[in-house]
């Protein structure tokens, strides 16, 4: 985990927000909290037809015919995630049972059962679910978690974890009040029970794992993080999802002893929401591309990092908090002589109550960049509408258009 702030008035109000957001951790979950800020019916954006804003929406979305080809969306991934197919090609496996009270021998019909199936698998659900983990939920590869035509809550109890696998879709879920969970006998996969150690309270942690898509997601108020990318993972892209309510929300490369320098994750579509702090994200080593995202709130900063991360920000909303810090940016652990040679860069964005973004390292880094093609970015005054259905909220039904 990335240590505390270098400069005091930076940790003073940090300590001082950290505090707060504790005090609202604390107090029960309010749905309401997912609801978008432009003051709209939850699940439901507007009145009007369907409208698909931003490129990955455009690929499956307004299709009244959506849940007969559900794996469409296995097309859709743009960014460093493009890979990903997640269950596409496998059988449709219908979760039917919200329990998890035996994570040696998963029932049959549970999502924990689904997740540790050998094959492909597209994973759909019977009806709205809440779900409470007992342990963290460990997947194996080549699956898809398609929450659409229900509200699929998981909250209350344990995470996802994403070890050593490949190939993963998290689609169309609520994840909030996620905590740590108990160690003890797991089973991992349909051949192997071993011991784990307890989970930390993320409520997804990406280990060493590649080609993993998260779209369409709400989350919230997690123990740990929100989503932590660590120990080599990469080829993974964070879309159209909604955060709020939280410290320390995304972490990218967690330690100084595992170099993640290979890592690349495009964020992009996203809403940065109500009671956030700072890491959205942070970033250690790596490449990170942040495009078309919405950041409404942060109390500490938004972006930051260490190591030589790479961070380019393009033609996203940075919208400062009255009295709050303005500053987008900030570099853990490393004098100016050092970050200054870090490529962090800011293209097309736009800066709203005062937010500044601070840029270092080469300005012609696109000409030496040799990479898979960065996701085109739309112009920043178009973020309100293209991360307008940011969240597990577009209310999809059977035979409408989603």
């Amino acid at each position: 985990m990335m240590k505390a702030v270098k400069y005091p008035f930076v940790l003073f109000i940090c300590l001082f927000y950290v505090m707060i957001i504790g005090i609202v951790d604390s107090t029960p979950f309010n749905e309401t909290m997912f609801s978008n800020r432009r003051g709209l019916i939850r699940h439901k954006k507007h009145d009007g037809p369907c409208k698909a804003h931003n490129i990955i929406d455009k690929c499956w979305r307004c299709d009244p015919k959506w849940a007969d080809n559900r794996q469409k969306i296995a097309g859709c991934v743009q960014g460093f995630g493009h890979n990903t197919v997640g269950g596409k090609g496998g059988k449709v496996y219908i979760v039917t049972n919200p329990a998890d009270g035996d994570v040696m021998n998963p029932k049959p019909g549970t999502l924990r059962h689904a997740v540790l199936q050998p094959e492909p698998l597209w994973i759909i659900f019977a009806g709205h679910m809440n779900i409470r983990l007992c342990r963290e939920l460990l997947f194996t590869s080549h699956k898809t978690i398609d929450g659409r035509g229900f509200h699929i809550h998981i909250a209350g109890g344990a995470g996802f974890m994403l070890q050593n696998i490949k190939n993963v879709i998290i689609f169309n879920i609520h994840m909030y009040d996620i905590s740590p969970a108990k160690g003890g006998m797991i089973r991992s996969s349909p051949h192997h029970v071993g011991i784990r150690g307890a989970s930390d309270g993320d409520a997804i942690c990406i280990f060493g794992s590649t080609d993993i898509w998260i779209d369409h997601c709400s989350f919230a108020g997690s123990y740990d993080g929100l989503i932590d990318i660590v120990a080599r993972s990469t080829d993974i892209t964070i879309s159209n999802n909604h955060f709020v309510r939280h410290d320390k929300a995304l972490l990218f490369g967690a330690s100084d002893e595992t170099p993640d320098e290979n890592m690349r994750v495009t964020l992009a579509y996203n809403h940065f929401g109500k009671g956030l702090t700072q890491r959205l994200p942070a970033v250690r080593w790596g490449f990170v591309h942040v495009v078309n995202n919405d950041y409404t709130m942060w109390k500490c900063y938004a972006i930051g990092g260490a190591k030589g991360a790479t961070i380019i920000s393009q033609g996203n909303r940075f919208k400062a908090e009255h009295g709050a810090v303005k500053e987008v940016t900030h570099r853990n652990f490393a004098e100016k002589s050092e970050w200054c040679k870090w490529t962090w860069r800011s293209e097309g964005d736009l800066m709203l109550n005062g937010a500044f973004f601070v840029m270092s390292g080469n300005p012609n880094w696109a000409a030496a960049y040799k990479g898979y093609p960065l996701l085109k970015p739309e112009p920043a005054h178009r973020v309100h509408e293209l991360t307008n259905f940011a969240g597990a909220t577009l209310g999809c039904r059977v035979g409408l258009p989603c």
